[in-house]
């Protein structure tokens, strides 16, 4: 259940001050000593005018302040002493957005044009037009309302700082939370590993010593560790460092085939099209796609071969890699970290990507990642 306070709509605030600043004004210079005739006309007709003109002070408030001036000027020359209340407003609204400098301008050139008109429009002594130019707009009220309008300013910007300074803190306190995890499961998975690579090692060495064949799994258990040693420290200097990036790419594609065969998987890999300079996000992506791809076929597939084909296209860069697993098209893809990965990966450079069984049986991966911005 909603507990907060109930708020009026902006658009419907406008129009409840605008109309009462134009009633307001109507009726005090109604009530009060006033022309007749057509310049009683006038006057009422500039009075609410200038009340209706507030509508538009948040979208056009050097506009809004423009007309209540005018319209100030006018019903006093029409012979109405009313407080300039509109222009007042329009003062508040126009320095709460900023344009203080010609707030200003604009207020000084009013404070002169209203004694000169009421010089020329009303009759009697100087001091009389002055008094009635005093009467329309008073220079304590007018920096009230500037004062005002830069006071609600300042308490905007200050909570529109305060807001960023959150978010930035926010920010940089996931980041120190992702370096930590990031370091934290560096020492794990490292300690773990060179214990692996360490023994298979130590027994690839003493096979040798010994004169015997060294099976292909140890030297495929040995290649896996030293490469997911490496992986591990590349990994952690790129989340200590933004711009320090991954140093696999498609150029370690063939390696990475290479390494699958040693596995027994019986991969290939085939390049077409005309190669090019790639941006450097489009090259790592496309090598994580790949190396996903083959070590789920490797892992679950339970297939015997994997083709691996990169494409170069002028405006794009395909990756696709097919097996000869297990997967039908009855079966679902399931969705874990390793396809979401890949597929947040494609979809952060404006690619596609599809992973889905084969007509038959079998697992395809295929990606699209555009390369408009290649150099």
């Amino acid at each position: 259940m909603d507990t907060g306070r109930f708020r009026v709509p902006a658009v419907a605030m406008d129009w409840v001050i605008a109309l009462g600043v134009a009633a307001l004004l109507t009726g005090t210079g109604l009530s009060g000593p006033h022309p007749d005739g057509q310049r009683a006309l006038l006057g009422t007709v500039l009075l609410a005018a200038g009340g209706l003109a507030l509508i538009a002070r948040r979208r056009a408030p050097i506009a809004v302040l423009a007309v209540t001036g005018l319209c100030a000027v006018g019903y006093e020359a029409s012979g109405f002493e009313v407080l300039a209340v509109s222009y007042l407003v329009a003062v508040y609204g126009a320095v709460r957005a900023g344009h203080r400098a010609l707030t200003v301008a604009v207020s000084v050139a009013l404070l002169v044009v209203l004694p000169l008109t009421a010089l020329v429009f009303r009759d009697g002594p100087a001091r009389d037009a002055f008094a009635q130019a005093r009467n329309v707009l008073e220079i304590a009220w007018l920096i009230a309302a500037f004062a005002a309008g830069e006071a609600l300013r300042q308490a905007e910007r200050r909570a529109d700082e305060a807001e960023r300074t959150r978010e930035e803190t926010a920010r940089r306190r996931a980041d120190e939370e992702r370096l930590h995890i990031a370091r934290e499961l560096h020492d794990s998975l490292t300690h773990q590993i060179s214990i692996i690579k360490v023994q298979s090692e130590v027994a690839v060495h003493v096979a040798r010593r010994r004169g015997e064949q060294v099976s292909e799994p140890l030297l495929a258990i040995q290649a896996a560790g030293r490469e997911a040693t490496r992986e591990l420290r590349a990994t952690l200097e790129a989340l200590r460092d933004d711009d320090t990036a991954p140093p696999q790419s498609l150029e370690h594609v063939p390696e990475l085939v290479e390494r699958v065969r040693s596995m027994g998987l019986a991969a290939t890999l085939t390049i077409e099209g005309q190669r090019q300079d790639l941006p450097a996000a489009v090259g790592r992506t496309a090598y994580r796609i790949v190396q996903e791809a083959l070590t789920n076929t490797a892992r679950h597939a339970s297939a015997t071969t994997a083709t691996v084909r990169i494409g170069y296209r002028p405006d794009a860069l395909t990756v696709q890699v097919d097996d000869d697993g297990k997967a039908t098209p009855d079966d679902a893809p399931a969705p874990g970290l390793g396809l979401l990965g890949m597929r947040e990966r494609v979809t952060a450079l404006g690619g596609r990507l599809r992973a889905e069984p084969l007509a038959e049986h079998g697992f395809t991966v295929q990606a699209e990642l555009p390369v408009e911005r290649a150099s």
